[in-house]
């Protein structure tokens, strides 16, 4: 179980690390990892949004289960089993890190052993900066 802190909650959230996080794609799911942030040349000059309370701030996970998984015992499943594996690596990632786990339609299909290493394998590609590659059409 997620402790309270850890989880995101607001809309505005979602889409702060939806937008400024990178991607990364395995297995069932797709992760957008979205540091905190340091201030730079260009920020300094403003204050921050949250007073720097956010570096003290442990990391924080959301989940996007949507219907395209599956019914209402499917996903739920799924939501269950992804908790239970970022419950395990919450305390690995750095403070004032958010990371929202979007499931995709084969993370029902998986079982929990697979999903958590897609999720490992998700979030160290996208801590690394690696997103995962596209195949070029010519």
């Amino acid at each position: 179980m997620l402790p309270a802190d850890a989880r995101i909650r607001r809309s505005q959230d979602f889409g702060s690390a939806l937008k400024r996080g990178r991607r990364a794609a395995r297995g069932g799911v797709v992760v957008h990892w979205a540091p905190l942030t340091a201030p730079t040349e260009d920020t300094a000059a403003q204050p921050p949004t949250p007073p720097a309370a956010d570096a003290n701030r442990t990391a924080r996970a959301g989940f996007v289960v949507s219907k395209a998984v599956g019914n209402a015992v499917a996903r739920n499943k799924v939501k269950r089993r992804l908790r239970h594996a970022v419950a395990a690596e919450l305390p690995h990632w750095p403070p004032g890190t958010d990371v929202v786990v979007r499931a995709t339609p084969r993370a029902a299909e998986r079982d929990f052993a697979q999903l958590q290493r897609d999720l490992a394998e998700a979030v160290q590609a996208a801590r690394a900066g690696r997103a995962r590659e596209r195949r070029s059409t010519p």
